[in-house]
Parts: structure tokens; C-alpha cells; sequence
């Protein structure tokens, strides 16, 4: 087991709070990564198999996300180790969320991740009797629904456009795991855009078309049958796992991490790998792919559509208006279309991998803001 210790850097963690309740069975963690920007902001992910390492990774993750797109918050997350269909979800949400009173919301404010909805958030509200303890509440409570909006997978979307539009690949054929609150948004983009989705996948299967899938067919079915949609096109049906190495000129895995490496990689037939979603390639993947002349979007980079909606929620807690969805989608689409081409280009200047740029990128504007507050780096 990594010790605590051994976690900490010249960046941070600055805080790792663990909670756990016997009545409920509630077992959580809240990392605190860098402030220097800004108060803590990021996900609550519900996970069986949630680890203290694994969200100080994702809190770095925001860490770098939040400055890569120059909006002034800082990297945190919390996750609880919980089965998300329990039907004892919501007093073990409660549990978590009692027990972290004294961070929230001055330190931290919930959002949504992997096994929490919008009804959580307003669960969450509830439980602390305050507006401002979470984003990602429901509409009809006045958040920003930016899961239902597809938010993120629009920016996905915008993202793989503006780096197809780079190296000659738009409106090539597209290979996309997952379907869920990510991929379905990211495909019903690019369908928008004229690219051929020919592969996607969810929970319970993977399908492929190599003359391209039926995306608003398939998004029609998502909203009636959820992920047994694969289950309708048994003629489609390809392993679970290999969506992302079908014949393709991009690849956009979003839905789970770690999923290129070293021993895999070698199988993406894709010019362009877009990471719709967090750390789905490992260090060894991403030097692969750079050597086979293969342009990787950071995550950091290609799924921030959600954080810059969560900044118009975040800013909106306490206000009695809802911000525009228009603007929001305006926002989502400049400033990430921006940072892809600021950060294309800075790799090829460094010769470098692409995450490597986007980090140094991100990384120099946190060491200033530190720097300014008379908080050098010591390490």
C-alpha cells in the first residue's frame, strides 16, 4: 500500500481527509491538491473500488485541468468506496457528506463523477442546508445540468475537430469507447460535424460498422434502453474491449482509465487519439503513440468542457438567475478549441509528447500563482 507520505510533491496534496461511518458503511476520501489558483473543485466519483491512490491521481488531474484552461479554481476530489446501485446510496451520500462539513463549501464544493446524478447533488444540498455545496444540481433547482446538456462530450468533440482540422483528418471515420455521459455527447457532435462514427461501446458490449454507425438511431435507443442498446444489433457486435482498435483514423477513448498501454498500444490503428476520458493512457502508451506519429489530446486538454461549465455553475450557486446554455456551449468550444492549438504547437516547439506540453503549460501557471502568494516550490 502507498503511504500517504510517499503521495506528496512539490505540488501538493495540501490535504487528504478520510471518513468512514459504521452505521452506514461509509468509507470516503477528499484530496486537496493545489490551492494556489484557487479553492479546491472537482468530482465526487461512488466506486466500489475507489482508492485513495486513484483520487489523488484525478485531483492532480484537476490540478492541471483547471490551469490548462486558465480559469482560477483549484485540483481536488473526493470518492466513496460504495456500490452506485445500493439501495442504500443515499444515507451513505449523507454519511460522506455530514462528515466533510467542515470542507464543504469553503474549501471544496461537490460535483459529479462516476456513480453520482443530479438528484445526488440535490441530496447533497439538502443533507448541508446550503446552495453552495455542490454543482451539477438539477435544473429545476437552478444548476447548470451539464451531464444531460452532453457538455463535456461536446468539448470532446470540438477538440477532435480542431486537432483533425491540424493534421488533415476531418470528417474521417472515428472509433469512440463508451457511450455513456461522455461518448454518446462526443458522437452526437461529431455526427454534427460529418464524422463517420463507426465504433462505440457500453457496459454490455461494443459495436462496429466500418461504413459507420446510425448515431441518432443509437441515441434515440440510448434514452429507452440505456446500455442494452448493443444488445439490439447482435450483427454489430464486436468483443468488448476492442472498440478502440478497429480500423479508424481517431480514437477517443471515454469511458475508463488506463486503458492504452504498453502492452495494447501497438494495436491502435488511429493518427489521432483524443482522451475523452481521464487517464485512459498510461506514460509508456503516450511515448508509443509519439513515436509511431501519432497525436495524442491530453485528457486535461480534450475533456475540460466540464470544467468550464462547472465554472459558470460555481459562479451561479447563489444566484437566482441560470446562466445562458448558449454561452456556455460558446465558451466550451473557443476556449477549448484555443488550448488544443496552443498546446499542438507547443509539443512540436519541444519536441515532446503532447501531455508533456499541455503539462508545462499548466504547470507554469500554477508555479506563478504559488510564486505570488510566497509559495515557492521547495522540492
Amino acid at each position: 500500500m502507498t503511504s500517504l507520505f510517499d503521495m506528496m510533491d512539490e505540488w501538493g496534496p495540501e490535504k487528504i481527509v478520510t471518513v468512514s461511518d459504521a452505521k452506514t458503511g461509509m468509507k470516503g476520501v477528499l484530496v486537496i491538491d493545489n490551492t494556489a489558483r484557487g479553492m479546491g473543485k472537482g468530482g465526487t466519483r461512488m466506486q466500489p473500488g475507489v482508492t485513495v491512490e486513484e483520487i489523488a491521481r484525478l485531483a492532480r488531474v484537476m490540478t492541471w485541468k483547471w490551469a490548462g484552461v486558465d480559469l482560477f479554481f483549484g485540483g481536488a476530489k473526493a470518492g466513496i468506496r460504495a456500490d452506485p446501485t445500493s439501495p442504500h446510496k443515499e444515507a451513505i451520500l449523507r454519511s460522506f457528506v455530514r462528515a466533510l462539513s467542515n470542507e464543504v463549501p469553503s474549501e471544496y464544493v461537490f460535483g459529479l463523477d462516476m456513480g453520482l446524478t443530479e438528484n445526488d447533488a440535490a441530496i447533497i444540498i439538502d443533507e448541508l442546508g446550503d446552495r453552495g455545496a455542490a454543482v451539477g444540481t438539477p435544473y429545476d433547482l437552478g444548476g447548470v445540468p451539464y451531464d444531460q446538456l452532453g457538455i463535456t462530450g461536446y468539448g470532446v468533440a470540438e477538440v477532435t475537430d480542431e486537432a483533425a482540422a491540424t493534421i488533415g483528418l476531418q470528417g474521417q471515420r472515428v472509433a469512440i469507447q463508451g457511450f455513456g455521459a461522455v461518448g454518446h455527447a462526443t458522437a452526437a457532435r461529431l455526427h454534427e460535424l460529418g464524422y463517420s462514427v463507426v465504433s462505440i461501446s457500453t457496459a454490455e458490449g461494443a459495436l462496429h460498422n466500418p461504413a459507420g454507425l446510425d448515431i441518432p438511431r443509437l441515441l434515440a435507443m440510448r434514452s429507452r434502453l440505456g446500455d442494452g442498446l448493443v444488445k439490439e444489433f447482435p450483427e454489430l457486435a464486436i468483443p468488448a474491449g476492442s472498440e478502440l482498435f478497429v480500423d479508424a483514423e481517431i480514437a477517443i477513448p471515454a469511458a475508463l482509465q488506463d486503458v492504452i498501454h504498453e502492452g495494447n498500444v501497438g494495436g491502435i490503428s488511429a493518427k489521432l487519439v483524443v482522451e475523452g476520458a481521464n487517464l485512459p493512457t498510461n506514460a509508456a502508451a503516450q511515448h508509443a503513440l509519439r513515436a509511431a506519429s501519432v497525436t495524442v489530446v491530453p485528457d486535461f486538454v480534450a475533456n475540460a468542457g466540464g470544467v468550464v461549465s462547472a465554472a459558470f455553475a460555481m459562479e451561479s450557486r447563489y444566484s437566482p438567475f441560470r446562466p445562458e446554455t448558449d454561452q456556455i456551449f460558446t465558451t466550451v468550444s473557443h476556449k477549448l478549441r484555443e488550448n488544443t492549438g496552443i498546446v499542438l504547437a507547443e509539443a512540436e516547439k519541444l519536441d515532446s509528447t503532447t501531455h508533456h506540453a499541455a503539462r508545462s503549460l499548466a504547470q507554469g501557471r500554477v508555479r506563478r500563482a504559488m510564486e505570488l502568494r510566497g509559495k515557492p516550490l521547495q522540492y
